[in-house]
């Protein structure tokens, strides 16, 4: 039995000693319920509420009071003038509807003057064309409704880079790990190799200065140890800030919760490329963010080619009053009709607020399919490096298998004497390379693979 074996037999720790395994999944679920920034980008979804609300706002029914006293004078008559009004949601309109009521003498012109009891009236005021297919409010709302629908793609957006970034440190972590695994394993069979030189310069078989040359090498391998973990430290901070305890606090994982391997990596056909890619314009947040903000710029178009349009006002009103005197022309049912025609006749404001919109709706049609073109380019880049990784994977397995069949030989030769301890270095040391070289290979294939996921859409998916 090699001196590696034994060791590795030393590592062994019963099952019942160690805790579960840090799932990937686990981290995941963590950063979707936990995950400070993640939770600050669902906030969106409320700010957008809100501006909604806000903008139905402008929709809301208004009440009005109003009344006039004159001290003194020749007409020393007192009014008062109560009214409910109501925006309306088309033709940019609004109906009112109210009660005035008069007392003293008033002029015969005064329009508040009233019988008695008061009066009551109602009126609806439209616009026929200027502001009445569109008009800012209704604009405001929805835009208001527009933001709200692109919340959802800034949450995409978030959660494809927090996944993402998760995912590659979850990986990194248990790399980590292993290298540091492969780097304690090789400072161990280094220092159990100490002991036993030391027994045979006692008894003379083998020169002092091969002691000297082992505790050399002892002493470079506790600096990689060292380096190692220093870096297995480090991607477990980083973890941290996606897995968090119950306090939601950043937990660093233990040592004993890392996986014993990475798991197998499956490359996907490449004929799957071309359905990916076409399913990535659907995933993907971009193209909707892109779409939605077009509609916004349409509503923009269409309220400056409303501002190029003539005033044309309707309004009509009628009211009654509750009772006789003490004004005779006071009696009778008061109806009225009334239109108004404005022309505005150089409409600059208009013309050139047009004329921006077009330029919008221009630059963001560019940026529409240069988006396109940046999905395809991140989904054939990333099954690229998936691709690479996974030929790596199989030439490093194979190097290691060679390394180590050379290691056991050069070992056997050792023991035998028939080949110096420098010989048997340069063995363990490839080996070792070997191994962390075909570790790297599997962390770099899960990377890609976290790209792949990223640029295919699938981590925007709940």
């Amino acid at each position: 039995m090699s001196i590696r074996v034994l060791f590795l037999l030393c590592l062994a720790v019963p099952s019942w000693l160690k805790s579960a395994e840090l799932k990937l999944q686990t981290v995941l679920d963590c950063v979707k319920g936990k995950y400070p920034p993640y939770l600050m980008a669902l906030i969106e979804r409320d700010v957008a509420a809100g501006r909604l609300r806000q903008a139905q706002g402008a929709f809301d029914l208004n009440f009005l009071a109003r009344g006039s006293l004159t001290p003194s004078g020749y007409y020393d008559g007192r009014s008062g003038d109560f009214v409910f009004e109501q925006p309306l949601p088309f033709w940019g309109g609004n109906v009112f509807a109210g009660y005035r009521v008069s007392s003293g003498p008033l002029a015969d012109y005064d329009k508040s003057r009233t019988q008695i009891d008061g009066e009551v009236r109602a009126g609806i005021r439209l616009n026929l064309l200027r502001d009445g297919v569109i008009d800012s409010r209704r604009a405001t709302l929805w835009k208001a409704r527009l933001d709200q629908e692109l919340a959802d793609p800034f949450i995409q957006r978030q959660r494809i880079d927090i996944l993402r970034a998760a995912i590659r440190a979850y990986y990194n972590w248990v790399a980590m790990g292993l290298r540091l695994g492969v780097t304690e394993e090789l400072q161990g069979i280094a220092r159990d190799r100490d002991k036993g030189i030391a027994e045979l310069v006692e008894r003379g078989q083998v020169a002092p200065i091969i002691k000297v040359d082992n505790e050399r090498l002892v002493i470079s391998r506790n600096i990689a140890v060292v380096q190692a973990r220093r870096r297995f430290e480090a991607a477990g901070i980083e973890l941290s800030l996606f897995h968090r305890d119950a306090k939601d606090e950043p937990r660093i994982p233990a040592r004993n919760e890392l996986p014993k391997n990475l798991p197998q990596s499956l490359l996907m056909a490449e004929k799957q490329l071309g359905a990916d890619i076409v399913s990535a314009f659907a995933r993907r947040p971009e193209l909707r963010r892109i779409a939605l903000v077009m509609d916004k710029l349409g509503i923009d178009k269409r309220l400056a080619q409303n501002a190029l349009m003539p005033h044309l006002d309707l309004t009509a009103s009628v009211a009654e009053n509750l009772s006789s005197g003490p004004y005779k022309d006071r009696d009778e049912t008061e109806a009225s009709v009334g239109i108004e025609l404005r022309i505005p006749l150089q409409r600059n404001e208009a013309k050139g607020r047009l004329q921006a919109t077009n330029a919008e709706l221009e630059r963001l049609a560019a940026d529409a399919q240069f988006a396109r073109e940046r999905i395809v380019a991140e989904v054939r880049d990333a099954w690229s490096a998936q691709k690479a990784a996974a030929e790596q994977i199989g030439q490093t397995s194979r190097n290691v298998e060679l390394a180590w069949q050379l290691e056991e030989a050069e070992n056997k030769r050792f023991q035998q004497g028939a080949a110096d301890l420098f010989a048997l270095q340069i063995r363990e040391q490839a080996t070792a390379d070997a191994r962390l070289l075909e570790v790297d290979a599997r962390a770099d294939f899960f990377r890609a693979f976290a790209d792949y996921q990223a640029a295919t859409g699938i981590l925007a998916e709940p």
